[in-house]
């Protein structure tokens, strides 16, 4: 156990420090921040196209059956700076002739309603948060799996649909997506994908599970590869992942040796002795 959770506990060490001092930088040169309203889009919002989050939901129909037959999809919300706030996000789906606002639950994740309007005006889906605030993904869930655990087959599909819709934001060092926008699948069928997951909380450890056999990632798949970065302070402005590098993992989703039914178990930090 001692041999496993030094390297692991150093590496959090290291991360945080550097996401302390990111946020210290971003906290001095923005002075006292106003108090965000939700009567007004934000000046610089970060926005996604209605018709490329609707592609999303058409590539989730079609390969659903055959990856995750009994999963559900939703969008997600997720911070990349120490001041977001996203507890009271406005959310809205804005064409050039309407506007109309989305409910997002209280884990940040929504749904978007099928709207031909939206379409036709190439409507944008708009939060009143700045560019680079916060970032975007699919959250593909199979329910009744046991606690702290996903499906493999559900984050499969995730990467698929989540390019397939443009949601992932720039990645900088950390991450480093390789012609991805051309060719999705292709990507996400490679063993060595760097499609960055987020865990609900901080993890210890994340193992793949499947009949017999149980192998956790190396600690080089998780942190976002932090443990390999020298430059990580300087590289983590540039990824999506800034505030969430504690959380981060890839998965070896092109090792068709790990079958779709395989369980991705989480152990997490606040969860050890």
């Amino acid at each position: 156990m001692q041999r496993t959770l030094l390297p692991r506990v150093a590496v959090l060490i290291a991360l945080a420090s550097a996401c302390i001092a990111v946020g210290a930088q971003e906290k001095k040169s923005a002075g006292s921040l106003p108090p965000v309203t939700v009567t007004a889009a934000a000046r610089d919002p970060v926005e996604k196209s209605y018709r490329k989050m609707v592609q999303g939901m058409d590539l989730f129909e079609r390969l659903r059956p055959a990856m995750a037959p009994n999963a559900v999809l939703r969008f997600k919300l997720l911070p990349r700076r120490q001041s977001t706030d996203l507890s009271h996000v406005l959310l809205e789906v804005v064409g050039s002739t309407f506007a109309y606002e989305v409910p997002i639950a209280a884990d940040q994740t929504f749904t978007l309603q099928r709207d031909r309007k939206a379409i036709a005006e190439n409507a944008i889906v708009s939060p009143n948060r700045k560019k680079l605030t916060m970032t975007w993904r699919t959250d593909i869930r199979t329910p009744g799996l046991p606690p702290n655990t996903r499906r493999l087959g559900d984050m499969r599909l995730e990467c698929l649909v989540g390019l397939e819709a443009d949601l992932v934001s720039n990645t900088g060092a950390l991450g480093r997506l390789t012609n991805l926008f051309s060719d999705p699948k292709s990507y996400c069928d490679r063993k060595d994908t760097q499609y960055l997951f987020f865990a609900d909380r901080p993890v210890f450890n994340v193992a793949l599970a499947a009949g017999g056999r149980r192998e956790s990632l190396p600690i080089q798949q998780l942190y976002a590869g932090a443990s390999d970065d020298p430059g990580l302070k300087n590289d983590l402005p540039f990824c999506d992942c800034e505030v969430l590098v504690d959380r981060t993992y890839f998965l070896p989703l092109g090792d068709r040796s790990w079958p779709d039914d395989t369980l991705v178990e989480f152990e997490y930090m606040d969860d050890r002795p």
